[in-house]
This record gives structure tokens, C-alpha cells and sequence, in this order.
């Protein structure tokens, strides 16, 4: 009874971080963590600093063994996933068994990230693949800047209604 009162507390009172980091994820520092989808083998995955993973993200570190059991009854594999420093991944991204993710990377929106891939990349489809790199981004971005960090929201509401189309992003 008294750990169904835990689950129920940590459920609504803890921050994704904290539960992350209870339940075994390795997690580094200023990490924005909007998830709770760690599989079941969370201690398998270490996340590095200054990562943002948004809502919906899911980890996975096994998977597929069940259609050779019938054969294979004991069989059972997993693989670690480690996210580097100073990475963003997009809602409802997936990353698989044994996935390295270097530094510096954005990982699109979606993104099913089957394979390991290098530090400073933008990456994203499924299957996940290198799209850019941070300096290109980097250089396109720059010019959008509106400078709306400060702002508060209605602030930054009534700013972005009365802004010039030419500052919006566009593809």
C-alpha cells in the first residue's frame, strides 16, 4: 500500500528529471526533461548536459527477442543509449537499443533514430539520417532572431502578432 502511495506521489508531484533520476536514468546538469518514457531498463541510458528532450520521447533498450523465443526460450538482449552534451531532441522521437548521440546534435521532431551518429549534426525521418550541421543552421537561423527570450507572454504574444512576416521562418 505504501508504495502505491509512493508511485501516486512521484506520478504527480515529481518533475520528469526527478523521476528520471529515480528510476535509474544517469542525467548530466541544466537538463529540460518533458518525458517519462524511459523502457524498462532505464539505467541503460545516460544522458549528458545541457540536453532538452521533449514531450513524448521514448527510449528503448531492447526489443524484437520476442519472435525467436518459441526457439530461443531464454533469449533476451539490450543496448545502451547514450545521448552527448548540448542536445535537443524533438517530440515524439524514438531512440533504439545501443544508439550513441554525440555532442551538439538536434534530433528533428519524429525522429526514429535506429543508429549512432557524430557530434554536430541536425539529424531526423525515420529511419533517422544527417540532414545539416550545426554551423549551417547556425548561419540560417541567425537572421530570424527576435530576441523574445526576456518578454513575458502576453509581452511576447503582442510582439509576434505585430511582427514583420519577413522575421517568420518559412519552407
Amino acid at each position: 500500500m505504501l508504495n502505491k502511495i509512493k508511485s501516486i506521489y512521484k506520478k504527480f508531484f515529481w518533475t520528469d528529471e526527478k523521476y528520471a533520476r529515480s528510476i535509474g536514468v544517469k542525467i548530466g546538469l541544466k537538463c529540460k526533461i518533458a518525458t517519462r518514457y524511459f523502457g524498462s531498463e532505464p539505467y541503460l541510458i545516460e544522458i549528458g548536459s545541457h540536453v532538452q528532450i521533449t514531450q513524448d520521447v521514448r527510449f528503448s533498450n531492447h526489443g524484437a527477442a520476442w519472435v525467436l523465443r518459441e526457439k530461443y526460450p531464454e533469449l533476451d538482449f539490450f543496448g545502451k543509449i547514450s545521448i552527448g552534451n548540448n542536445v535537443y531532441i524533438g517530440n515524439s522521437s524514438i531512440i533504439l537499443p545501443g544508439v550513441t548521440i554525440g555532442d551538439n546534435v538536434i534530433i528533428g521532431a519524429g525522429s526514429i533514430v535506429t543508429k549512432s551518429f557524430p557530434s554536430n549534426v541536425i539529424i531526423g525521418g525515420n529511419p533517422a539520417k544527417i540532414i545539416s550541421d550545426i554551423e549551417k543552421f547556425e548561419m540560417g537561423y541567425l537572421s530570424y532572431n527576435v530576441n523574445t527570450k526576456k518578454l513575458n507572454r502576453d509581452e511576447k504574444r503582442k510582439f509576434l502578432i505585430a511582427l514583420e512576416e519577413e522575421k517568420f521562418i518559412k519552407k
